[in-house]
């Protein structure tokens, strides 16, 4: 079955699109990735899309506008990836607007998590004329999930198994990874592990934004990052935040790592140069990658053997550098090497979780959001 996978991340920067075929057994396919093709989001979009995720007050009417702009970007970037339409299904995260995962409050009561996908799943069903699966996250967040990540599972299926435990990592606008238990031994039964580790491009990104005067949307190849000098002090005391020494299952996004935390960063890194500030929030993403590793003893797991890397961040060499040298005792290697191309990971994934649902198939998992069960994930939009 061919499947269009669409995905726009927490940066942004447009939709990815990936073309696939899938067949055989659901938990490990056969696949193939025919095509893919990239849509950035014109500059004014992106803008409209960055500022409301970071809270701005913004009209009903205005929403509405946005929610059919994203719409018909997801539209344009799926007919540039299967003109021919040969798909029979569409995947479809949608742009993620705000993501409040679940929390204790000061009850005795637990308050449920909520995210929210921008997306009109009716209109891009009827653009595509074909049925679009969409709105991945709400299931598991009404079983008590975080709702993310969601690619874990889909990440062990395209992937597979090792001799040891291998490690997927994702560098979008937030950091992500994937334990994907090993091919035998005793931890073979365990369960596909994952969380958000923290920022990984969102910060950075902004950064760059405001060093440049809004000239440069990121630090290509970690060229101004590889300039500077890591300042230590201020990097270890950023480590000892709450959120980066919460349990999994933990999810985040902008609510959490955006402009407002990226100022606090900025004025306590002051007097130093710009390139001395962005090294500093290059390798604090990879910090807290390796962070999240040497804390797996308390897990009672092993440190993975490799650690396979995707999303736009592997393009940025400072930042592969850092987790490289912060990430001792582990192959650290571009998911590009297991035909799995960077930027069409997630893509993939969305494609895949849209067949698991034509299937019925469950696409979450407890051990990593932490849902009271297994469930079918998205919502299917057919053309009217």
């Amino acid at each position: 079955m061919r499947v269009l996978g669409l995905m726009s991340g927490t940066s942004a920067d447009g939709v990815d699109a990936v073309l696939a075929e899938f067949s055989g057994a659901s938990r490990s396919p056969s696949w193939r990735l025919i095509r893919s093709a990239s849509s950035p989001y014109p500059s004014p979009l992106r803008k409209r899309i960055v500022a409301i995720a970071q809270g701005q007050a913004t009209p009903a009417a205005d929403l509405l506008e946005l929610a059919e702009a994203i719409t018909e970007q997801q539209a344009k970037a799926a007919e540039a990836c299967d003109p021919d339409r040969s798909a029979s299904l569409v995947g479809c995260h949608g742009q993620t607007i705000w993501h409040r995962p679940p929390e204790d409050d000061t009850t005795t009561t637990r308050r449920r998590g909520s995210s929210w996908q921008m997306l009109q799943g009716p209109l891009l069903a009827e653009l595509l004329q074909r049925p679009v699966i969409h709105d991945f996250r709400a299931a598991d967040l009404a079983l008590g999930g975080q709702g993310a990540p969601l690619v874990p599972m889909a990440d062990a299926a395209l992937m597979g198994r090792i001799q040891g435990w291998r490690a997927l990592l994702n560098l979008g606008g937030i950091a992500n990874i994937t334990l994907i238990p090993p091919s035998a031994g005793p931890d073979r039964m365990r369960p596909v592990l994952g969380w958000d580790c923290g920022p990984a491009n969102s910060l950075i990104d902004l950064a760059m934004e405001t060093f440049s005067e809004g000239q440069e949307r990121c630090d290509r190849d970690g060229a101004m990052a590889a300039l500077g000098q890591v300042m230590t002090e201020p990097l270890e005391h950023w480590l000892r935040e709450p959120y980066f020494h919460r349990p999994a299952p933990k999810s985040t996004g902008r609510e959490l790592f955006g402009r407002e935390d990226l100022k606090r960063r900025l004025t306590e890194l002051q007097p130093a140069s710009p390139e001395d500030q962005m090294a500093t929030l290059t390798a604090f993403t990879a910090a807290v990658v390796a962070q999240d590793l040497q804390h797996l003893s308390h897990l009672d797991l092993p440190r993975p053997v490799e650690m396979v890397v995707a999303g736009g961040g592997r393009r940025n060499r400072t930042l592969m550098r850092e987790l490289q040298s912060r990430c001792q005792g582990l192959r650290v290697r571009p998911s590009d090497e297991l035909q799995l191309p960077c930027e069409s990971r997630e893509a993939l994934a969305f494609a895949l979780l849209a067949w698991w649902h034509h299937r019925q198939l469950p696409g979450n998992a407890p051990s990593i959001t932490g849902a009271e069960r297994c469930c079918v994930l998205g919502v299917r939009a057919d053309p009217a």
